[in-house]
């Protein structure tokens, strides 16, 4: 099976598309090699995913037939990503939450209003205009 084609049917990429233009940009290794879309995987390779900044490490088990269901994919995958590529991870969501929350967009004529009224009302910056 195409390298391409396994990621899409483990659920690693929404479409295939995707998938080979991943494996295209030299996000995926196999066994440690950059390798073309068109290359075929085995059971027992050792497929290297860079996804979200994150390293993932697989070990292909077995070769599913077609698109898998998510709670089938342990069947034909092992998981050996190391822990501290996993905590990234937390650490990314917590990162994001700092922010502003997703969807608010820009700031609205209330915020910008409040945001003047913190400068106006604040002596720090009443101080260097009066110097």
């Amino acid at each position: 099976m195409r390298i391409d084609k396994y990621l899409w049917c483990t659920r690693y990429f929404k479409t295939r598309s995707i998938a080979t233009t991943a494996v295209k940009k030299g996000q995926i290794k196999v066994n440690d090699t950059i390798v073309k879309p068109s290359r075929n995987v085995y059971p027992m390779d050792i497929i290297n995913v860079r996804k979200n900044q994150i390293n993932y490490v697989l070990q292909i088990l077995d070769l599913p037939e077609s698109r898998l269901g998510a709670k089938l994919v342990d069947i034909y995958r092992k998981d050996i990503t190391p822990k501290e590529n996993l905590e990234k991870l937390d650490l990314l969501k917590f990162s994001k939450d700092y922010y502003r929350k997703k969807g608010s967009g820009r700031p609205t004529k209330k915020d910008r209003r409040d945001i003047e009224d913190v400068y106006d009302n604040d002596s720090f910056f009443r101080a260097d205009s009066e110097e």
